[in-house]
Formats: structure tokens, C-alpha cells, sequence
């Protein structure tokens, strides 16, 4: 049975198969929305079950056991999804979209768009628990499962992947300086998201657009 495995490895199929359940609840929404407002839901949807390597690593860092249990009931983020949008009005949407979505509770939010960290970092965190057609580690089916999803506008996760790569290397020349700049792009990309937003609204306010408001 499902539930007496052991180590988070033997789960990975079962993972990829949650994984795939939960992509295509989001896919079904944004495809419903296309077809009522000509556009998708989001931009990019990008989506990953975490690497035994990294998830013993995590556990090990944390002071965790390193078990499959640990891995699926203490740890949230053996699913990964981020959902990259236009707008910052879309992620929003997209937010209460996920919210309705069937067996969806969410778990933790953090809103790190309206609540900047200070290095300049912008995006929207969500754990969420989804119930599944698949027996979970506690011998539940349909199991509960936990997935991590961030949303962010195409400017913010391009930012975030550079600084992601200035994170991971150590070799770097004046990071003071390079911490800095990542800072005040972070600001000067934030102002275009807003600049477009208020675009956006605009277009949709004209009487002439065709385009319905999400």
C-alpha cells in the first residue's frame, strides 16, 4: 500500500500524479476564461515535485527526521507551482480562482506584493491542501496533499530568478553593490507593473473595449 512506504522517493510517482491533478484544475479555469474574456488566467505556469536530494536537504537544515513523513506532513512544498501573470490585478484573480478550486483549503498566505521584504522581493505565497483521487501517507483516499504556489507578474519572476542566481553564487565581486541595484531595479520594475496596471484599467474602462474586467 501507498502508506507504508518509507522514504519520500518511493512517493515521487504519486507526487508527479497530485501534481498533474492540480495542474489541470488551474488549466480548466484559465481555458473557462480565455473563451469568456479572450485572455488565460496567467502568462506562464511552471511546476516541479521537489528532488529527493533537496527535500533530505531541507529536512536535515530544519533539524527535521529525514522521512517520507516529514517530507509530506511537516514540509509544504514537495509540489511547487508559480503562476506567472500579466497583471498584478491577474494574480489576484488567479488567487480567488485557486481559493474555489474543489478539496482546495488554504493553509498560509503571505503577501509579499503589498508587504515588500526589503531587498526588494515581490510575489505571492500560498500552501495550500488539496484533497486527491490518491491514498496519502496516512492511508487516506482520497488523500490530503500539500502544494506551495507563487504568483507573480512576468517583471517580478524575472527579478526574482536573478536574484535567485546572485543567492547560489559565491563568487561574486562587489555584492553590496549588486544587492543595491537588484534593490532600486526591483523598485523601477514594481513602478511598471502599477504603470500597466493603471493602463490596463484604463482599456478596460473605455466603453469601446470589448475586453470584459477580471
Amino acid at each position: 500500500m501507498e502508506a507504508e512506504k518509507s522514504h519520500y522517493e518511493d512517493w515521487y510517482p504519486t507526487l508527479g500524479k497530485v501534481q498533474a491533478y492540480l495542474v489541470e484544475q488551474i488549466r480548466r479555469y484559465s481555458e473557462k476564461a480565455k473563451e469568456e474574456t479572450g485572455h488565460a488566467a496567467y502568462e506562464h505556469l511552471i511546476y516541479r515535485v521537489k528532488e529527493p536530494s533537496s527535500m533530505n536537504e531541507k529536512c536535515t537544515r530544519k533539524g527535521y527526521e529525514v522521512s517520507a513523513y516529514t517530507a509530506l506532513r511537516r514540509l509544504y512544498d514537495a509540489i511547487g507551482l508559480r503562476v506567472v501573470c500579466r497583471f498584478i490585478s491577474d494574480i489576484y484573480w488567479n488567487i480567488e480562482m485557486i481559493r474555489k478550486l474543489p478539496g482546495c483549503r488554504v493553509v498560509r498566505e503571505k503577501d509579499y506584493i503589498r508587504n515588500v521584504k526589503p531587498n526588494g522581493y515581490r510575489s505571492y505565497h500560498m500552501i495550500i491542501e488539496l484533497e486527491a483521487p490518491f491514498e496519502d501517507i496516512d492511508g487516506n483516499d482520497p488523500g490530503r496533499f500539500y502544494a506551495e504556489i507563487q504568483l507573480r507578474t512576468i517583471a517580478m519572476d524575472t527579478w526574482a530568478s536573478l536574484e535567485h542566481e546572485m543567492k547560489y553564487k559565491h563568487d561574486i565581486r562587489n555584492p553590496e553593490l549588486i544587492v543595491s541595484e537588484l534593490k532600486r531595479c526591483a523598485d523601477e520594475l514594481a513602478a511598471c507593473d502599477l504603470s500597466l496596471q493603471t493602463i490596463r484599467n484604463l482599456i478596460q474602462s473605455d466603453p469601446d473595449s470589448q475586453e470584459k474586467e477580471r
